[in-house]
């Protein structure tokens, strides 16, 4: 088994990261036309800088991060970073990608993007990484996600790496990876919230046609302060609030109290619209 880190970025900066930030949080909160070029931009480098000099003739598992059910912004990167991949590896006659899912068992309110190396471990070290390792027997793994910043999941996936015995080459890819440690982990906040200040300026993301629900913008609706929240929500079309109330159950976000007042509006708000009326 061999195992190799490759990011497309490398940040040294706390003030220059070498892409766009506003691009970044945009992605973060489900921008699908940014995930398109982050996803792209990744395999470009990837064929570049390693594919092209180290062609792997093994049937290739590509593998976002994990998730529970509602996919990460990665999930949405990923989509593209096949794409273009596939186009490479067809024309050099080599099988094109399959892809697989890591499972994890626990879901948390806190923001990761706000905690040191330490409290980054300690919220994810009691998780529980699932994948299915018959079927990547033989097979070259790509693990891909968005950014690296204290190795705290990729150490979750090496972990799970040795429990299941896997022998597989392995490849961790991260669009950005923070390469000085003088900088303090929560440099990933500054990037997650440079273009979302508030959850109105969600709205045109949201509203746009290449839109990707993910766990991040369920979380951050959900645990926003009530008055906010309700005056956003009621600008939203039937379509999303739905998608976002089947997505919070189907994480069970409906079994966090942090989450109660909101999840209950919208619960409210689709099926029981009569009852809103008589109290506002």
């Amino acid at each position: 088994m061999t195992a190799t880190t490759y990011s497309l970025h490398h940040i040294h900066h706390d003030d220059n990261f070498g892409f766009n930030a506003d691009d970044y949080s945009r992605f973060k909160f489900g921008d699908g036309a940014v995930s398109k070029d982050f996803g792209t931009a990744l395999a470009n480098g990837f064929i570049k800088e390693y594919l092209s000099d180290n062609l792997v003739t093994d049937q290739i598992v590509v593998i976002s991060s994990p998730y529970s059910f509602i996919p990460t912004a990665t999930f949405a990167m990923k989509n593209w970073f096949v794409y273009r991949l596939n186009h490479w590896l067809a024309e050099k006659g080599l099988p094109v990608v399959q892809e697989t899912k890591v499972h994890r068992t626990i879901t948390y309110k806190e923001d990761y993007g706000e905690l040191n190396a330490e409290q980054r471990m300690s919220l994810i070290g009691n998780d529980q990484f699932h994948i299915d390792k018959a079927f990547l027997a033989g097979k070259t793994l790509l693990f891909l996600d968005d950014i690296r910043i204290t190795g705290s999941h990729e150490r979750m996936i090496m972990k799970m790496v040795d429990a299941y015995g896997l022998d597989n080459d392995i490849h961790m890819l991260y669009f950005a990876g923070l390469m000085n440690s003088n900088i303090h982990p929560n440099v990933e906040n500054h990037l997650n919230y440079h273009y979302v200040k508030s959850i109105f300026d969600l709205d045109g993301i949201i509203k746009s046609s290449d839109f990707c629900m993910n766990t991040r913008i369920v979380k951050y609706i959900l645990n926003y302060s009530f008055n906010g929240f309700r005056v956003f929500i009621q600008t939203q079309t039937a379509d999303f609030v739905e998608l976002l109330y089947h997505m919070a159950l189907g994480n069970g976000y409906h079994t966090i109290e942090a989450y109660e007042q909101n999840l209950n509006f919208i619960r409210k708000l689709l099926f029981e619209p009569a009852t809103l009326e008589r109290t506002s």
